[in-house]
């Protein structure tokens, strides 16, 4: 297969900057910002902090990193590398007796002396508003613990012997995550209380009264929104991490093309808003486009010339938190969607829009509507793919 005008392939950054393959003149490269620290899995498996404007290339459970793209969240739980400041029923805690997800010596140990031992802190929230509640936790000599939302009763107990679910009620969009040594970060969705505008994060040892049983835990966090983000790490208050903005990939000469095939290899999470990759003239009128919108369980694709929506198709039925393909080709008077491995649609079109000057994961004016996700791989081609090509592209 012939190579592609520009292939973003995520493994070199600097800041402010996401390198693509190619071109490898560098025109193809996008820009990148956040106003904010925020963290990523390094190649070690470690949980690293990187500075204001540095691109996040996520190695979390792959062999490739992925460039990892999140909305602003903010942690309420503080502080999240230590115990000291919660509460604990039927036991005693202590910090820094384990390595941790990022590699220090802050993770903490529950024990308890008999009875229902959990340990607790309260938090301030809005009234009847989704959060995400997540925390690491690993096996100490008992298996089953139980991650809660005290005021809500919303909950999900795990078996930290393989990270598999026991038990959960209230619990929406429940996720276990193995992130390596024994750490698993477990989360789920809640609806907070009606009336009651206070949070309280629980971790109890489940099913045993018995004097002895231990756990360990690390990084507690609870963020408005519909899916558990990167950690914030926290230490005397609330922490924002800023949304990441990776826009402005290539230029008019580049994408000056009579016929094009555009291809798209990410993990679209679970959006908050608005969840776009464009292809587009910026904020020039009238405007020329070709759109992704990434929603909660579809991708519409949308193709705007000269102002006007003159194609639209909708895979659905999309699932997300799962890696997916997609490839769109323009030319030969038909419009073609394939993916993961299957032609979806064919339509029939009179030319192609033009006057393409950027390639963004954000909506067209690049103000907003960042994807949220990871990015395995992006590339334009200024050729239609033949169907072999597009689908052998396109298989998971």
């Amino acid at each position: 297969m012939e190579n592609p005008k520009l292939a973003l392939i995520p493994s070199g950054y600097k800041s402010g900057t996401v390198y693509s393959i190619l071109p490898t003149d560098g025109v193809g490269d996008f820009d990148f910002s956040r106003g904010s620290i925020a963290t990523r899995v390094n190649k070690d498996g470690l949980i690293e902090t990187v500075n204001n404007n540095v691109p996040r290339l996520d190695w979390l459970n792959s062999d490739c990193p992925s460039l990892l793209l999140e909305p602003q969240r903010t942690n309420i739980v503080y502080p999240n590398t230590s115990i000291s400041a919660y509460s604990i029923n039927n036991g005693f805690k202590s910090d820094n007796v384990i390595t941790s997800p990022d590699g220090e010596n802050n993770g903490s140990l529950v024990q308890s002396t008999g009875g229902t031992c959990a340990i607790y802190r309260s938090f301030g929230t809005a009234t009847n508003t989704t959060y995400n509640i997540s925390v690491f936790l690993k096996k100490g000599n008992y298996n089953n613990i139980r991650l809660q939302e005290g005021f809500t009763g919303s909950r999900i107990v795990v078996d930290l012997s393989n990270g598999t679910e026991v038990a959960s009620n209230n619990a929406t969009n429940k996720k276990i995550e193995d992130y390596g040594n024994g750490w698993y970060r477990v989360s789920f969705n809640y609806t907070s209380h009606p009336s009651t505008t206070i949070a309280q994060y629980s971790v109890y040892i489940e099913g045993s009264t018995a004097s002895g049983n231990t756990f360990y835990t690390f990084g507690g966090q609870i963020e408005q929104g519909s899916y558990a983000t990167s950690h914030i790490k926290t230490i005397s208050n609330t922490i924002t991490r800023q949304r990441d903005f990776s826009l402005n990939g290539g230029n008019f000469d580049l994408f000056n093309v009579s016929e094009l095939s555009l291809f798209a290899d990410v993990t679209n999470f679970k959006r908050d808003a608005t969840s776009y990759i464009t292809l587009t003239n910026g904020v020039n009128n009238p405007i020329n486009m070709v759109r992704l919108d990434y929603t909660q369980n579809s991708i519409l694709i949308r193709w705007y010339n000269n102002g006007t929506n003159t194609f639209g198709y909708n895979i659905n039925s999309v699932i997300t938190n799962q890696r997916n393909k997609l490839l769109l080709s323009f030319g030969n008077n038909q419009a073609k969607t394939y993916f993961n491995g299957i032609l979806k649609n064919t339509t029939s079109i009179s030319g192609i829009p033009n006057g393409f000057d950027s390639l963004s994961f954000t909506n067209r004016t690049e103000t907003g509507g960042t994807f949220q996700g990871k990015v395995h791989e992006a590339r334009f081609y200024d050729r239609v793919l033949t169907e072999d090509e597009a689908i052998e592209l396109t298989t998971i």
